[in-house]
């Protein structure tokens, strides 16, 4: 019997869930305004949105299935919140807006238990054993996100003595210098606990070593505690073999262009074994967005001094530039008007991304202004353009208000 494998998708707000779901994900994670999120920063959902995300996620994909939801309450929850977190879990069961919730603090899985809501035990718990993945089983767990410590040849001893509970693990993204994310830093120098969801990132910084006379010690590195991107594309099939059968993709805070690039890929690589040629193109794609360079975490081994990023911010080689909003679409002449707030010309490469529309890449074939035929235009203008939607997507309908970025190169 073949392995089902299952793509698990970042959703931050409804343009990249949309996103996720239209380049191939089988289920997308996300989490509240409410709160307990490992992602405070990212602009999440609210309880009343999730009616509207279960709708997005049961129409929309291209595969012909509905894409599963899974809720993310997986900071640690103090004792005056726990009749918060309770209710919470009680509505979502309750109108089952949800499919499972993500979580490892005890006091929610006994919620989970309690309104009868599935569960999967987040790589907070760092279950790095078959001993802890048997504990969370016997409690209810569905599914385990393995600790990101852990070798190729350490899952398959655990997929080997663990049986009858899926194995999750991530496959691409950011890394925490911390690993599991039980980082101090961001509370010591801003009162912004990891733990909490609300790390402000300061690894991600250039640091300066100085003694108590004030020497400074110059660092070949000066980035010396930012962690490269995981990128496990390269090995896709060894995850596979050690018996993985959840491939989680990180990046709530990144945007609908990164989920809809990556997501299409590992899809792809998902449904079929791909050729090194292939592979070789689609890093080339993951570059183009947001990325701090690429490791292969801890997976084929332990990281060394190579696996630490030179770069605080992206080192994508495209980047978008906003250029306006829509004003108008024609489907049936593929033609759309925008506000220009920026220059746009004859054969720009676009991006329009939206609330409804996810995200949406074309070449601009031609342009006019009043009727007439232009090369370019420029802020304040408002332009009808003539473009050709990608392929994949040939079908879709962009919307007014969607918002127009042109993709240069870095």
């Amino acid at each position: 019997m073949k392995t089902q494998y299952n793509l698990l998708a970042p959703a931050g707000n409804f343009p990249m869930l949309v996103a996720a779901v239209k380049a191939g994900a089988d289920a997308v994670y996300l989490g509240l305004k409410e709160g307990f999120g490992m992602r405070a920063t990212a602009k999440n959902f609210s309880l009343k949105d999730l009616v509207k995300v279960r709708k997005i996620c049961n129409t929309k994909s291209p595969y012909g299935k509905k894409v599963k939801i899974y809720l993310t309450l997986n900071t640690i929850v103090y004792e005056n919140e726990i009749k918060k977190v309770e209710k919470i879990v009680k509505i979502l069961a309750k109108d089952k807006l949800v499919d499972v919730i993500i979580c490892w603090d005890h006091s929610v899985m006994g919620f989970c238990r309690k309104y009868k809501i599935p569960f999967h035990v987040s790589t907070q718990a760092s279950a790095s054993n078959s001993g802890a993945v048997d504990f969370y089983k016997k409690l209810g767990a569905e599914n385990i996100v393995l600790a990101r410590e852990l070798s190729l040849k350490q899952i398959k001893q655990i997929k080997k003595k663990s049986k009858g509970i899926g194995l999750e693990a991530f496959v691409h993204g950011a890394m925490c210098v911390a690993v599991s994310g039980r980082c101090f830093t961001s509370q010591f120098l801003f009162n912004k606990s990891a733990n909490r969801g609300q790390c402000l990132h300061p690894c991600r910084r250039t640091y300066i070593v100085k003694d108590e006379e004030g020497n400074e010690l110059k660092l070949e590195n000066n980035k010396v505690l930012s962690a490269k991107d995981l990128c496990t594309l390269p090995f896709i099939e060894k995850l596979k073999s050690a018996g993985i059968t959840t491939f989680k993709i990180e990046g709530r805070n990144r945007d609908a262009r990164y989920v809809d690039t990556v997501v299409s890929i590992y899809r792809k690589a998902l449904d079929k074994k791909l050729t090194k040629k292939e592979i070789k193109n689609a890093i080339e794609r993951l570059k183009t967005v947001y990325n701090r360079q690429f490791s292969s975490g801890f997976y084929l081994g332990t990281p060394t001094n190579d696996d630490f990023s030179d770069t605080e911010n992206s080192s994508a080689t495209e980047k978008k530039h906003f250029v306006g909003k829509l004003l108008h679409y024609y489907p049936q002449v593929k033609v759309a008007t925008i506000k220009l707030v920026s220059q746009l010309k004859v054969g720009d490469k676009i991006a329009i991304i939206g609330n409804t529309t996810g995200i949406e890449s074309a070449i601009i074939e031609s342009m006019e202004i009043k009727n007439k035929p232009v090369e370019k235009a420029k802020k304040g203008q408002e332009v009808g353009i003539k473009i050709k939607l990608g392929k994949r997507k040939s079908n879709s309908r962009l919307r007014k208000n969607d918002e127009v970025y042109v993709i240069l190169s870095s």
